[in-house]
């Protein structure tokens, strides 16, 4: 017995109508009968569809300003019933209840109006779905006989398969879209459960962005499996939050499979360059920036983030802030990299990296991460984003001789690259030309003094005449004279040491400027 369901009416209801008069149509096409509700019936109407309202199946009219449009027998009946059962189809047909084959539903859009900021205690409420994601579960539930689609991008598949099957579709398809629409639901609820925990009922009160939810729900769809983890014999997968945006969802346009290590070490990468407004180029190896420049193009800027450590660029990831164009492209297609990411490419950029075939090339839409999420044994950290930072106005200088101009643009400059290096971390920079480029990079030491030590052993360029930054403060003079020592003139850290006195008294000693942040930059994973 073939496991292929006619379908031969649907009732369609789309917040996003993105592709559905397109899929519609292929529907129509194949004799189905089409059954919809308010805005998505006039979509299809004015594409010159007929459409039955799902007034005509309920004999009710939509109520209660659109709350109540499909919760009726009239409509879960027709997709609830089982059509190997004689009673079903007797009690369906008793009532008059006309059977629905396949639900093509996506709901409100609840995430985006949280998103929005100000947004009411009252908005969130009346942006919750409650049909929607009744007829989603009705008809997952009963996918044995129907199919039910809540992401548009089933729509070609689904139209490639009724076409070739003469309107029907596979088990095998209904179960897969059952799958994905109860990942659809729960993802939904758990949004809606994480945002108003904690929220006022008063609805003239607005939705507040700080505090934390004291029950963490999670939800993430199977994007695609890995080959292996941090390590071959570790089994790996990604997940998506389906939002499109950031290192997970970024549009992969050549390459070999991204691993689990590419995806960690570009994540690190993008969320780094994403600190600049000016034109950036951030080259990671093992989560740690080895290079990082600025400039007026993308080639400047990926000069300068390459020579300050050529030798460990090669098999790193590089991130790009701006629009990836020709001459840069010729130019980082020289050196062996794993992959580079940024927010696009221009088709001469594409041509120069085409000919290097393994090289993984990324199109990111970007994203502000809040919080950041980590696993631990038993449990879970959540905190949030450390979107801290400092400017010119902001920070004190309590040394005898202050940074001149220069010296202050060059230290928010490796000050926002610190923020972004393991701790315990050192960075030495310098202005070229008035853009910033780090010299030497000193990270993830146990010691203050061995991180200043390290980033002087790493630089490629002459450190003297340089700056440098330090992601927590000195808690002896020790780190700061190796600093000197190396040819910094001037130091940004955040200060706050008992011993501040002492580590003052030893820049002065040594003529070297120094700046406070008050604010700490450690990073541990």
């Amino acid at each position: 017995m073939s496991d292929l369901k006619p379908v031969r009416r649907a009732l369609l209801s789309v917040t996003d109508k993105a592709g559905v008069v397109e899929f519609a149509s292929v529907l129509a096409g194949l004799g189905v009968e089409l059954v919809s509700t308010g805005g998505t019936a006039k979509a299809l109407r004015n594409a010159g569809l007929a459409v039955r309202d799902v007034a005509e199946l309920t004999g009710f009219p939509e109520m209660l300003d659109g709350r109540v449009k499909t919760l009726h027998p009239g409509v879960h009946g027709g997709i609830l019933h089982r059509r190997d059962q004689p009673e079903h189809v007797s009690a369906i047909a008793e009532h008059g209840i006309a059977p629905i084959d396949m639900v093509i539903v996506n709901l409100y859009a609840f995430e985006k109006t949280a998103a929005r900021e100000g947004v009411s205690t009252s908005e969130l409420i009346e942006s919750i779905d409650i049909g929607g994601p009744s007829m989603l579960r009705s008809a997952a539930k009963n996918f044995a006989d129907v199919a039910v689609v809540s992401n548009a991008a089933d729509y070609q598949a689904l139209t490639e398969e009724l076409q070739a099957n003469g309107g029907q579709l596979s088990l095998e398809t209904r179960w897969r879209l059952a799958r994905a629409a109860f990942a659809t639901t729960a993802a939904y609820d758990s949004a809606i459960a994480t945002t108003l925990e904690g929220l006022p009922a008063d609805s003239s009160v607005a939705m507040s962005a700080s505090g934390l939810p004291p029950v963490l729900r999670i939800s993430a769809t199977l994007k695609n499996p890995l080959r292996y983890g941090e390590n071959p014999h570790q089994a790996a997968s990604v997940y998506t939050d389906g939002s499109e945006k950031g290192i997970a969802n970024a549009q992969q346009l050549q390459g070999k499979e991204l691993s689990f290590n590419n995806l960690v070490d570009l994540d690190a990468c993008w969320s780094m360059v994403s600190e600049f407004d000016q034109t950036a180029v951030v080259i990671v190896k093992h989560t740690n920036p080895c290079g990082v420049g600025l400039g007026a193009t993308v080639e400047n800027a990926y000069t300068r983030a390459l020579e300050a450590d050529p030798v460990s660029a090669f098999g790193g990831v590089i991130g790009v802030n701006h629009v990836v164009d020709g001459p840069a492209a010729i130019e980082m297609a020289k050196l062996f990299v794993e992959a580079i990411v940024a927010p696009d490419f221009t088709p001469d950029a594409l041509a120069a990296l085409s000919a290097k075939k393994s090289l993984r090339v990324l199109r990111i839409k970007p994203i502000a991460p809040a919080r950041v999420l980590k696993q631990i044994s038993g449990g879970f950290l959540l905190q949030d984003e450390d979107r801290a930072s400092v400017t010119s106005q902001t920070i004190t200088c309590p040394t005898a001789r202050k940074p001149n101009s220069d010296e202050i643009a060059a230290l928010l400059f490796a000050w926002k690259v610190c923020k972004h290096v393991k701790s315990n971390a050192i960075v030495y920079a310098r202005l070229q030309e008035g853009f910033g480029q780090t010299i030497g990079i000193g990270a993830g030491q146990m010691s203050r003094v061995d991180a200043a030590r390290f980033g002087a052993m790493k630089a490629a360029l002459p450190l003297n005449g340089t700056v440098a930054a330090s992601d927590a403060f000195f808690p002896f003079p020790d780190g700061l004279e190796a600093i000197a020592n190396a040819g910094a003139t001037a130091i940004i850290q955040p200060g706050g040491s008992v011993r501040d006195p002492e580590v003052i008294a030893a820049a002065d000693r040594l003529g070297v400027a120094m700046a406070f942040t008050g604010i700490r930059h450690f990073r541990h994973g």
